[in-house]
């Protein structure tokens, strides 16, 4: 069997802890990885994981891409093509498919990985990766990451093009590389570069963008790097905190903890999950040992819940947690209030990591008809942080003048636990 590969891919078939390959588009590098794959796999034994941040479905993974190349290079008949997986018929190698963000976890179940892919790398969080790396542990296993890149702060080019760890091979691959570039994305990408010579640079020649097209926060971001104001946070142990939460299920459940000191808000820490109860989070506000002032929740926080018949307000109520409710604005209201107070918000850099991403990836939509960005939010994956970060912000500016919710009932403070209020 004769394969074609881009000469900078060769390392591919170099033994190597960390293979990254990384660019812009039109490069080669995902068919040339799945190729590699195939072939690695139909030689001998391997277990490999094909990964991403988030994957809700198998298509959302690279299974079609592997299928597509099995035909390719002829080996139909040496790979049994399943729902989730594929497998050699010969060798017993197998591909599985997972995201990283809500499943790395369940990872540590999987044993005996040779090899992990993470496509679409951009996206991995702090989190997923020092959860990831330590579970690929058999001798000899491999770390294989491919990404466009996007901002300088995420962590995936930090992590692995600023500073490579050891025993790693890190190649920009871009379409140059590639001998086999289609005339049709020639075109395309010399029109770009004639209209927008920065996204050019990005799209095409990989380069990090300084923000996002159509970010939100974009100058609040940049003035906050600036004034260094995303650094290392302490927490105050003589003030209180405040939680602020976007709910979600099939979405995500955001919390922002934040406290004010002063004239200042302190953003300590920000924890993202999904299809978890509530109960879940409010175990976990409790597991960090803060002073908890007020969980601020959004007003679909008082509608009440099929399962249990009562309302997350009065499950947070009936915990000991005070409960305060974000005042109704609109989201372009929200998120003024949140440019207002931002030259007053320090951010941890760690901890805080997850949400500062989302809050640099919060863009505009664009008008399906016009082209422009439009008014309104697109609604991905970073709406999440930023939504609970508006409602901080409306909760710290308009919130304050509020009344505050009338006390717990004798019959609840009675045998509360004082680990909840600190």
């Amino acid at each position: 069997m004769r394969a074609e590969f881009p000469e900078r891919l060769a390392f591919l078939f170099q033994p190597k802890r960390y293979k990254v390959a990384w660019g812009g588009r039109g490069s080669a590098k995902s068919w040339s990885i799945a190729r590699a794959l195939l072939i690695i796999a139909a030689q001998k034994t391997k277990r490999i994981l094909c990964a991403r941040e988030f994957q809700n479905s198998i298509q959302d993974s690279v299974h079609k891409l592997l299928s597509d190349q099995i035909e390719a290079l002829g080996l139909s008949d040496q790979y049994e093509i399943q729902k989730t997986t594929i497998i050699h018929r010969v060798t017993g190698s197998e591909f599985i498919f997972s995201g990283l963000r809500h499943n790395v976890d369940s990872l540590k179940s999987k044993e005996g990985i040779d090899i992990v892919w993470v496509e679409e790398a951009q996206m991995v969080s702090s989190f997923s990766w020092d959860k990831l790396i330590p579970t690929i542990r058999k001798e000899g296993s491999e770390i294989w990451i491919s990404f466009n890149p996007e901002l300088e702060t995420d962590e995936t080019y930090k992590r692995f093009v600023l500073n490579p760890p050891t025993e790693s091979i890190v190649a920009k691959i871009n379409w140059r590389d590639n001998p086999w570039f289609p005339e049709v994305l020639r075109q395309e990408k010399d029109d770009l570069k004639a209209r927008d010579i920065d996204a050019y640079l990005n799209v095409w020649e990989g380069n990090c963008r300084q923000t996002l097209d159509g970010a939100v926060y974009a100058s609040e971001m940049r003035l906050a790097q600036e004034d260094n104001r995303i650094c290392r946070v302490p927490y105050d142990a003589s003030k209180p905190v405040s939680v602020f939460a976007d709910l979600g299920w099939a979405d995500h459940t955001s919390l922002w903890f934040v406290q004010k000191i002063g004239l200042e808000y302190r953003a300590l820490r920000a924890v993202q999950d999904r299809q978890k109860p509530w109960p879940h989070y409010l175990g976990l506000i409790q597991s960090f040992g803060y002073i908890i002032e007020g969980i601020w929740l959004p007003h679909d926080a008082q509608a009440k819940q099929l399962g249990t018949g009562k309302s997350i307000e009065e499950i947070t109520r009936a915990s000991g947690m005070p409960v305060r409710i974000v005042p109704r604005l609109s989201v372009e209201d929200g998120i003024n209030a949140l440019r207002t107070i931002f030259p007053q918000v320090w951010w941890d850099e760690k901890l805080c990591e997850d949400g500062l991403s989302a809050l640099r990836r919060y863009r505009y939509e664009v008008d399906k008809v016009t082209g422009q960005f439009s008014k309104n939010p697109l609604h991905d994956d970073a709406s999440h942080f930023a939504d609970a970060a508006r409602y901080f912000a409306v909760g710290m500016r308009d919130g304050a003048k509020s009344k505050r919710p009338p006390p717990l009932p004798k019959s609840l403070v009675t045998g509360m636990s004082r680990g909840w209020m600190g």
